[in-house]
């Protein structure tokens, strides 16, 4: 069956000194506790050689957060799946909310990263999710399942279960609104309905799909609560290890 999965995405955020601190805290933490999900962080890319030295038995998932389509080359400022693979990372974000804002990309280049993480044998985190606009239209259910075809529907039964999805509905990223466990759960189950009419049910009760949009210690019980979200996304509350703890500790 399918994973619990709470990972925190830095996103730019850490001086070296702040990043180091919190990635001895958190090994600590994971040190003497059990938890009842798996924890990954997503840090800043600079931050990840760091990060494979303080996890080296691999307490804690790691994650990048972007990867390129190209497997090497001219590139500047690209990371190649395979220097992920080389550095023993679980994988990489792929498709966030920002990056599709600020970069500008889409379905179709996502797809491309995401076929060249399983390539190198990592793990997509692939992000999709309406905007307000599309949401107070209405459309927020077509825009997903759009979303998803694109992004995924190429690839094959054994590749899609290597795949996580984060639901992040844009209007809820950094502006201290949720979505509400029912909205969360309702686009969950269209996305695993959606697998599950491509893929086969079985296949779809492989995947864990996480929320990701203002989750803190007050709401992620109620949001991991809803039969199809099976953990989180978290970016801010991610930053203080005092709430991180909380949210996994939401799965006890």
């Amino acid at each position: 069956m399918r994973k619990n999965i709470v990972a925190g995405n830095w996103k730019m955020n850490k001086t070296f000194p702040e990043a180091e601190k919190l990635m001895k805290d958190l090994l600590a933490y994971k040190s003497k506790e059990s938890t009842h999900c798996q924890v990954s962080i997503v840090p800043p890319s600079i931050y990840l050689s760091l990060a494979r030295e303080i996890f080296k038995n691999k307490e804690v998932g790691l994650f990048s957060q972007d990867v390129s389509k190209h497997s090497h080359g001219a590139y500047t400022g690209e990371i190649s799946a395979a220097m992920l693979q080389s550095m023993q990372l679980d994988g990489s974000l792929v498709a966030h909310s920002e990056r599709r804002a600020y970069h500008r990309e889409n379905d179709t280049l996502a797809k491309e990263k995401i076929n060249a993480l399983l390539a190198a044998g990592l793990r997509p985190i692939y992000c999709n999710g309406e905007s307000l606009e599309e949401r107070k239209a209405g459309k927020h259910l077509e825009v997903v399942k759009k979303q998803t075809e694109t992004a995924l529907f190429g690839l094959s039964e054994e590749e899609i279960k290597k795949v996580i999805i984060a639901y992040e509905p844009v209007w809820a990223i950094g502006t201290g609104e949720t979505a509400s466990p029912n909205q969360a759960q309702e686009i969950h189950s269209l996305i695993r309905n959606l697998i599950a009419e491509k893929y086969g049910r079985e296949t779809a009760e492989e995947i864990s799909i996480l929320y990701g949009g203002s989750v803190k210690p007050d709401n992620a019980k109620e949001i991991f609560s809803k039969p199809d979200v099976d953990g989180g996304l978290i970016g801010g509350a991610s930053l203080v290890l005092e709430d991180f703890i909380k949210i996994i500790q939401a799965f006890d």
